[in-house]
């Protein structure tokens, strides 16, 4: 398993969110969290809504205030965790050790893991890419539909970056051939 990291754009933006918390919403973190406790709902996107609706805390400070309340849960903190909680189909982790194998081979590519996906980036996100039912995963490049006869235009709104416009399913590792790993390598030079 490769241990996910954060550029140094990422690294900065969290620092940002949190250091800003404060300054921007005139509570503390401890004093959101506080205000959490209240909290009817125990989902994390509830909570988020919750906070948005109830006191208008945009998602970023609403998700920074519920994992801190609830340090034992994943979260950015254990990119390890998520991805082992994300990727539990075997057909579907095929996959991504493929995608992973040729993320290896692109020079500057920080592999990054979220809740829903695993994304890859240079200075911003160029990759993304979930599990599907049946061991199957969704790949999603910074790259127009045409450049590859295997891309499609998206057509669901994904929690990824609304930067990756071009799609593939991919239905086992072998699938993750020489096309994917060109149009993989295409997308990184485009982030």
């Amino acid at each position: 398993m490769t241990t996910i990291q954060m550029t140094e754009r990422q690294k900065k933006w969290f620092a940002t969110v949190q250091a800003n918390l404060e300054a921007q919403t005139g509570r503390s973190l401890e004093a959101w969290v506080e205000v959490l406790k209240a909290c009817p709902e125990t989902g994390k996107k509830a909570q988020a809504a919750w906070l948005k609706a109830n006191h208008g805390l945009g998602i970023n400070h609403a998700s920074y205030v519920i994992s801190a309340a609830d340090p034992g849960g994943l979260g950015w903190d254990d990119p390890d965790g998520l991805r082992v909680a994300l990727w539990k189909d075997a057909g579907s982790l095929t996959i991504l050790e493929a995608v992973e194998r040729i993320a290896a081979e692109v020079d500057g590519v920080v592999p990054t893991q979220r809740k829903g996906y695993s994304a890859w980036s240079r200075s911003v996100q160029f990759a993304a890419m979930r599990p599907l039912k049946s061991g199957r995963a969704l790949l999603g490049l910074k790259l127009e539909p045409e450049a590859s006869t295997r891309l499609s235009a998206g057509v669901r709104k994904e929690s990824w970056s609304e930067r990756l416009t071009a799609v593939v399913e991919l239905d086992a590792a072998a699938s993750v051939d020489g096309e994917i790993a060109r149009a993989f390598a295409s997308a990184a030079e485009r982030g």
